[in-house]
């Protein structure tokens, strides 16, 4: 019998045997959006009392993913490209090395506000990028962290081409008459659908706060062969107070409550 089919044991009880299967390693390219949006304020404060910019925070996420990531799998690679007007390498060759990943970003800085965000190229580069990690038996993956709330990305990409998966964190602004949110959000959701060869995730965040940024980057540890659908996610959990259930005891009808002695 194969063993990724159901074996029905003694009693009517089933068990299940999968076949084994081989987890790649991954070549991770990070995109960071460099538009003057991504310096707006968050509501968190940093160690010199002033509130951290996005582009601040965004650094500060991604070290700690790529030191969890190694901590999980240390043949796994980083690269780094901006996203300005259109996509452009800040570090073009794949290190697992994390003081030379972590060393790129010092270089990583706004420009002003670009107008346009065309994601084509980017998908060009990932592309070209996935064929060389395949052909060592790797897999590609980007994660793009955009940060602007007018400006709706666009692309020209095939509809059957899907040789990478691409991850989104979009941090945006409140709605207001001046932005489209939404609209930018949708625009980013049929990106991640139109070229995403595995399940590839989407989190957005208008509320400033650091948190916003550091969960949805823990989420995305998870590698892209082995996750469940974004629908069925039920992480992270809240932190909220449980308030724990008491049974209720059933008292004798005919008993009389008696006051608390004093």
């Amino acid at each position: 019998m194969e063993t990724d089919r159901a074996v029905v044991i003694g009693g009517g009880a089933s068990r299940y045997a999968l076949k084994p299967t081989r987890i790649n390693s991954e070549d991770i390219l990070i995109c960071v959006d460099v538009d003057a949006e991504s310096m707006a304020e968050m509501k968190t404060t940093g160690t010199n009392g002033r509130p951290l910019t996005r582009m601040e925070c965004v650094k500060q996420a991604i070290i700690l993913f790529i030191h969890n990531k190694l901590s999980i799998n240390p043949d796994h690679r980083f690269a780094f490209a901006t996203l300005s007007k259109s996509a452009a390498w800040l570090k073009k060759d794949f290190t697992s090395d994390a003081a030379s990943a972590i060393a790129s970003l010092r270089g990583l800085s706004a420009t002003k506000s670009s107008g346009r965000a065309d994601l084509t190229q980017l998908f060009r580069v990932a592309a070209h990028e996935a064929k060389i990690s395949r052909a060592q038996n790797r897999i590609l993956r980007v994660i793009l962290i955009y940060c602007r709330s007018s400006v709706r990305p666009t692309h020209e990409w095939p509809l059957k081409q899907k040789l990478f998966t691409l991850d989104v964190m979009y941090l945006h602004d409140k709605p207001s008459p001046d932005n489209c949110p939404q609209d930018v959000y949708d625009s980013l959701v049929d990106a991640v659908e139109r070229v995403s060869e595995y399940e590839g995730y989407i989190f957005e965040s208008g509320q400033g706060l650091a948190r916003s940024v550091f969960k949805p980057m823990s989420i995305l540890l998870s590698h892209p062969q082995q996750r469940c659908a974004q629908d069925d996610l039920d992480i992270p959990k809240s932190l909220a107070k449980k308030v724990p259930v008491v049974e209720a005891t059933s008292a004798d009808d005919n008993q009389i409550p008696q006051a608390m002695s004093q």
